[in-house]
This record gives C-alpha cells, structure tokens and sequence, in this order.
C-alpha cells in the first residue's frame, strides 16, 4: 500500500502527448487548442464607427463650421460613402467603416438634424472621436489565443472572426469504461430485489464528456476468462482503460488476476486513503494504461478526479484544479491513518475565501450526496482532528461559479 502522493507522481509520471489533429471550429468546444491561433487580418479590420450620428471632416469643425449638410447614409456593412468638403457630414450608424474622407464622428445626442442638415449641440469635439481604429485591437497575424487552453465559447467566437474554419487541437486519449459484476443489470432492466443497476460507467462517462471525450462502454461478468478475453482485446484497441469494480479481495475479484496473466505492469495496488482504498494501476508493454477503481461509486468517482482527471489534463498540457484549496467550516473528526477525501459543499465568505462545509455520508457506497456536494477536501493521513479555518486542498466535481 502507498501514499496518496505516491500514487499521483507515479500516474503523473506518465502522461502523454497524443498528438493533435484539425476539427471544425463548430464542433471543438471543450478541445484543447494545440497552437496559437492568428489573426488574418487586422482587428478592427478598418476604422469603425463607435456611436450612431454623423462622419466628418475635423477641419471643417476647426474652421468654425457647426451645421453641416448630410450628403448620405451609411449602415454597418455598407460601401464606405465619400465626403466631398469640409461642411459636408454623413450619417453613419455603429460599426459602419470610416470613409477615408472622414476622421471624426459625433453622436447623434450631440445633434440636432433638421432638413437635410445636422447642427452641433456642443463645442466639444475632439478629432478622431468615436472611431475605434484599425489595428488597435491586434495587428495582422497577431495571436489572439494562446495554445493550450481549453477552447471557450469566446474562442470560438473569436476563430470565426478571424477566419478559422478549422481548429488544430490535442488528440484524445482512447478510452474504454468496464464494469464488472454478476449483480448489475443495464439501466434499462427491472432489477431484482438482488441487483443493482450499472450507474458506475455513466457516472465516469460524464465526467469525461466535461473534457469533450467519448469513451466506449463495456461491462463484464464476474468469470475470469471472459474479463481476460476482453482485457486482452481492450489492451490492443485503446490508450486507456478505467473499469470500475473486482479489485478487491473477494473470492469473484478476478481483474487483477486477469490484467496479471495479460501482463499488465502493476505499478500500485492499494492507496492509503478513504473512500477509494483498493485503487490498483498498471501499464501494458504496449502502452495502455489501466485506471482499475473501486466499484463503490464514490470511491469510482473520487480516484476518478484524484488521479485520473489530473492524468488527462497534464496529458493535454492544460491547468488542473489541484490548486484550488478551502477552509474547512466546521471542526471534523477522522481517526484511520488514512488520507480522507470529505464531500463537501463550497461557498465563498466575505473575504473572498472558499469555505468547505463537509457532508455525512454513510460510507463510499452512498452517493445521494454527490449531487448536493461540490467537491472533495482532501484531508491529511497525519492527523486525525481538523479545525474550522484550516485549509486544504479541494478537488471541485462540480462548476463552482457561474
């Protein structure tokens, strides 16, 4: 059995780069964006109008001139029209392209047009007011998205305004997602008073669809040569391998043995901590990895975003969340030389501190509460008494700001 710590640097130790590959921009939200994106042109991509009102020449202003006659109208997207002199004005709405004649624009509250002319209400007027310039915001081939972020609404916004049709994005690890056991039945089936049904895989399947990742979905039975038939084939089909479930030491808890005669590198069998104890890790000479979690669904879901989200993320070369921390809001009591990972709730004080509010539960099998709860605070094997105000470091499963 190892340290918590342990456990991460070994699985961390061995992230990896699958590579990238070009999607279309509409379908690359939550991807991983693998090079700087660049303008192909400059932002604004001409002078434009900020405010509705007239376009002029700043010299007739200074010349004295403060009624002006409107030789036409300009809307946003138009051909930009042309000012013959100084005393001639164009009415021009906002984000309309400067014409090159122009190089002021008054607003409409500072008019009063009447018969074809616009009068100036104010003395006011600064030369090139109310014109947000060519350029100013990022000049031709400027970038405008760093590379190794995930891909936001925003960013998508800003590709399809500078004309990326296509998004070059990390590759995604294959995933697959067992389950194993003889007492569950699919979603879909009445289970006898002796079942359950499969709630495991779909709890994970989620999660990872939170990273725009699709795994496939497999369950086996508890019969060691049908699960090492299809870890046998899983190995030669996929990157990664997370099964939920028979890695513990009950008579029918055939993965381990299985994943053995597979020769399958363990490289852990046992984590001190709680919910999530059995957790066992290990490689395929081929490279596949396996992520074998307790079947408890909370244990499932804590190694879940422990171990294996922190995996993805640094395989991907993006920021994780294992920074994040909080300040437990009440004392708690854990006695086990064990880490302990407590649901809690998450709030912020006045301070603008996170504030953890822990959860009872009734041990890992009980997962009503995830759905109340925000994340897990993480609390050291070390000590076993916690007090409101410590802090420590929190795993979020859930937005926590909106």
């Amino acid at each position: 059995m190892i340290q918590v710590d342990e456990a991460e640097k070994i699985i961390l130790a061995l992230a990896k780069d699958y590579g990238q590959e070009l999607v279309p921009f509409e379908q690359a939200l939550g991807r991983v964006l693998a090079e700087d994106l660049r303008t192909d042109r400059d932002l604004p991509p001409f002078n434009r109008v900020a405010m509705d009102g007239i376009a002029i020449r700043y010299e007739g202003f200074a010349q004295g001139h403060r009624t002006f006659t409107i030789k036409s109208t300009q809307a946003a997207g138009d051909a930009p029209a042309v000012l013959e002199t100084a005393t001639e004005c164009i009415e021009i709405m906002t984000g309309a392209a400067l014409p090159p004649s122009a190089d002021t624009v008054i607003r409409y509250e500072d008019l009063e047009i009447q018969d074809g002319e616009a009068t100036l209400l104010t003395e006011h007027v600064k030369q090139g007011q109310n014109v947000h310039e060519q350029g100013k915001d990022k000049k031709k081939y400027d970038v405008v998205a760093q590379a190794n972020q995930v891909i936001s609404p925003a960013l998508l916004g800003i590709a399809a305004a500078v004309g990326a049709t296509e998004l070059p994005v990390k590759k995604l690890p294959k995933v697959v997602l067992i389950s194993t056991g003889d007492e569950l039945v699919p979603v879909h089936q009445p289970p006898l008073p002796h079942q359950i049904r499969q709630s495991n895989s779909y709890l994970v399947q989620a999660a990872l669809q939170q990273y725009a990742l699709q795994p496939d979905l497999l369950h086996l039975p508890d019969d060691l040569s049908v699960t090492r038939m299809h870890l046998a084939e899983c190995l030669q089909q996929y990157d990664v391998i997370i099964m939920s479930g028979g890695i513990s030491m009950g008579k029918f808890d055939y993965v381990p043995q299985a994943l053995e005669e597979l020769q399958v590198e363990k490289l852990f069998h046992k984590v001190k901590q709680r919910p999530g104890k059995p957790f066992w890790f290990g490689r395929h000479a081929g490279g596949t990895l396996v992520f074998a979690l307790p079947g408890n669904p909370v244990s499932t879901f804590m190694c879940l975003h422990r171990y294996f989200l922190p995996w993805l993320e640094a395989s991907l070369g993006i920021s994780g969340k294992s920074g994040l921390f909080a300040a437990l809001s009440q004392e708690v009591t854990f006695n086990p030389p064990l880490q302990y990972f407590l649901q809690v709730k998450i709030s912020v004080n006045e301070k603008g501190q996170l504030l953890a509010t822990p959860f009872a539960g009734n041990g890992s099998g009980d997962f009503s509460n995830l759905v109340e709860a925000d994340a897990f605070l993480e609390l050291p094997a070390e000590q076993n008494s916690f007090r409101a105000g410590e802090v420590y470091r929190v795993w979020p499963f859930k937005r926590l700001f909106y």
